[in-house]
C-alpha cells in the first residue's frame, strides 16, 4: 500500500495557526573559555554568525513544530534585514506583516561558556519601531490559534497584540523576556506566561518560585509556565503546580532554549493539545535544541519531538 501523502501546512485562519509579535535581530556569537566578568577581556574566542531574535526564533521553532506561522516584526532596509526575511520565509513562516524602516536591523552580541551558558547585550535598532498598530491585527479572521509576543519589541505591541488575541478568540502566551515590570493590562489579559527563573524574581520581586508564581495568578494570568534549565519546567494553573523534568542531554549551548520551548508551546497548544501536553513537547524541544550551538540550529521538527516524547 502506497504511504500517504504529506499533509500540506495549512492556511492562517486555520486551526494550529501562530502569530509571533517580536524582534528580529543578527546574532554575533562568540565561544570563549569562560564569561567575561565586568572590565575583563576574554580573549582566543571562537566567531559565529547566526540569525535570531527572540521573535524570529520563537516563529521557526514554530513552524518547525507544524503551525502555520506568521511573523509580525520589523527590519532595516539592510542585507542583514534581506537574509532574515528570507530565511523566514525559507522555514514556511509568513512575512508579509514584517515592516522595513529606516533603521539598521536589529543584532545581539553574545558570549557562550564551554558549560552552554551565555552572555546576551542586543542593539535593538528596527526592533524598537514595532508599533501596537502592527500587533493589533488588523484584518485578522476570528478563530482558534495562539498569539505569542516577547519583550524585545515596545510594551505597547505587546500589550496591543494580546488585547488583540482576546478581541478574536485566540490564545495570547507572552515569554517576559528581558524582564521588565509587567502592566497590569498584560497580567490580568489572561495571558499565560512563560518566564524562566530569574525573570519570574525580576517581574514579580518574590524569591521563592511558588510565591511569585501564585502572585501572577493572582494578577490575572492564565497560566504561568517557568523554564528552569537543567531542572526542567515548573507549570502553574490555577492552584495546581506540576514540575516536567528535563531531558538528560549533553549541553553545546543553552542560546535560543528558552525561545524553542515558548515557540512549541504555542505550536502545541495551537493544535488543540491542553497546556500538560504542550508543556511536555516544549520541554522535550528545548533539551534537543541544546545540543547543537545556536539558536535554531538545534531547533527540532515535530517528528523529532514526538519521537522523544514516546521514549
Amino acid at each position: 500500500m502506497p504511504s500517504p501523502a504529506p499533509s500540506l501546512p495549512q492556511p492562517p485562519e486555520a486551526m494550529d495557526r501562530v502569530i509571533v509579535v517580536g524582534s528580529i535581530n543578527v546574532d554575533l556569537v562568540v565561544k570563549a573559555g569562560h564569561l567575561p566578568r565586568p572590565g575583563e577581556t576574554v580573549t582566543g574566542g571562537a566567531f559565529a554568525r547566526h540569525l535570531g531574535g527572540k521573535g524570529a526564533n520563537q516563529a521557526v521553532a514554530a513552524a518547525r513544530a507544524g503551525a502555520a506561522v506568521a511573523m509580525i516584526g520589523a527590519v532595516g532596509g539592510d542585507a542583514d534585514g534581506d537574509e532574515s526575511v528570507a530565511a523566514l520565509q525559507a522555514e514556511g513562516i509568513d512575512v508579509s506583516r514584517i515592516r522595513r524602516v529606516d533603521a539598521p536591523t536589529g543584532v545581539a552580541l553574545i558570549a557562550v561558556a564551554p558549560d552552554g551558558e551565555n552572555q546576551i547585550v542586543v542593539a535593538s535598532g528596527a526592533n524598537t519601531l514595532v508599533s501596537a498598530d502592527d500587533a493589533s491585527l488588523p484584518n485578522m479572521q476570528a478563530g482558534t490559534g495562539v498569539v505569542l509576543a516577547c519583550f524585545e519589541v515596545p510594551m505597547p505591541a505587546v500589550i496591543a497584540a494580546v488585547l488583540a488575541a482576546r478581541r478574536i478568540g485566540m490564545l495570547a502566551i507572552v515569554n517576559p523576556a528581558p524582564a521588565q515590570p509587567l502592566p497590569p493590562e498584560l497580567i490580568g489579559s489572561g495571558a499565560i506566561l512563560t518566564p524562566n527563573a530569574q525573570e519570574l524574581r525580576s517581574i514579580t520581586a518574590e524569591a521563592d518560585l511558588e510565591a511569585g508564581v501564585s502572585s501572577l495568578i493572582a494578577a490575572g494570568a492564565t497560566g504561568v509556565v517557568v523554564t528552569l534549565g537543567a531542572d526542567g519546567a515548573l507549570l502553574a494553573e490555577g492552584t495546581r503546580r506540576r514540575t516536567v523534568a528535563a531531558q538528560s542531554v549533553d549541553v553545546a549551548d543553552t542560546t535560543g532554549a528558552g525561545d524553542t520551548f515558548s515557540g512549541v508551546l504555542a505550536a502545541w497548544l495551537a493544535s488543540g493539545c491542553d497546556l500538560d501536553e504542550a508543556v511536555e513537547a516544549a520541554n522535550a524541544a528545548a533539551g534537543l535544541s541544546v545540543t547543537q550551538s545556536g539558536a535554531r540550529e538545534g531547533m527540532p521538527g515535530r517528528s523529532a519531538i514526538e519521537d522523544l516524547l514516546r521514549a
